[in-house]
């Protein structure tokens, strides 16, 4: 598939998504908006992935929304709720996919930009990388998942800090914040997101889902809930022959296909 906005590459099977309207710092169109739609539609269906990194081009991860497009005309309140709800028909599917979503992230992560880097599950920023829920200083609220996303990942208050505030959060305070997991460098940080998304490769693609699944779900469900989830994701592993075969190189006093702690021997 041929996309206009971004560019979609598969690397030793870990998925590359490079936002790439780099004049406008990469800000959301709606083509953009359509091909992410599609974009976390083959990330779905291709079975072969272990993991998938989502970045910008030219020194920008994402600038939030293109107003200069969307106030090209104006657009009835319907119109404008149907783009917003459009959002939400791709955007939790991105952040329950069932393998490692990883952003990479340099330069500005504003308005809707930060929502699409906190929707992935680990954060890698550049010292150059900067947030910001800017939504408030143009009359807005958040949209592209803030709402569900920043109070998960920051807690209540600090999500009101952020949002009410539409104040410029730098690398580090980001990552004292819970957004971000590592500071990277800025040269080569798209080959350390790579390689650290590669080193789930050898990893149970079923377990990290189903995981996911139930780490994603714990906020908002009692523990009874989630101990169901658990037997049932725990019964399909243990009969799985990734499970099988782990167990036997165990106990064959072999190495293990997938051990973080041994990735880089």
């Amino acid at each position: 598939m041929t996309f206009e906005a971004l560019t979609y590459e598969v690397r030793d099977q870990v998925a590359l998504i490079t936002l790439n309207r780099p004049k406008t710092r990469n800000a959301l169109d709606l083509t953009m908006r359509a091909e992410l739609s599609d974009v976390v539609t083959m990330l779905r269906e291709d079975a072969d992935l272990r993991a998938a990194v989502i970045t910008g081009s030219g020194g920008s991860f994402c600038a939030g929304g293109d107003l200069k497009s969307l106030s090209e005309s104006r657009r009835p309140t319907t119109a404008n709720r149907k783009r917003i709800q459009n959002l939400h028909t791709w955007l939790p599917e991105l952040v329950d996919l069932e393998l490692p979503v990883i952003a990479a992230v340099d330069g500005p992560a504003f308005g809707a930009g930060i929502n699409l880097a906190l929707a992935a599950d680990f954060v890698l920023a550049t010292p150059r990388a900067k947030f910001c829920a800017v939504f408030g200083r143009i009359g807005l609220v958040p949209d592209m998942g803030g709402f569900f996303l920043l109070p998960r990942i920051v807690g209540l208050q600090n999500a009101k800090d952020l949002v009410f505030t539409a104040r410029t959060v730098e690398a580090e305070e980001a990552k004292s914040l819970g957004m971000v997991k590592e500071i990277v460098p800025e040269e080569g940080f798209v080959d350390h997101a790579l390689a650290f998304a590669g080193r789930f490769k050898n990893a149970s693609r079923d377990a990290i889902g189903m995981a996911k699944t139930i780490l994603n779900r714990s906020t908002e469900s009692d523990q009874r809930t989630l101990g169901e989830m658990e037997s049932y994701a725990q019964a399909v592993c243990m009969e799985s022959d990734y499970h099988h075969e782990a167990v036997r190189r165990f106990l064959g006093k072999e190495q293990l296909a997938f051990d973080w702690d041994r990735a880089d021997d």
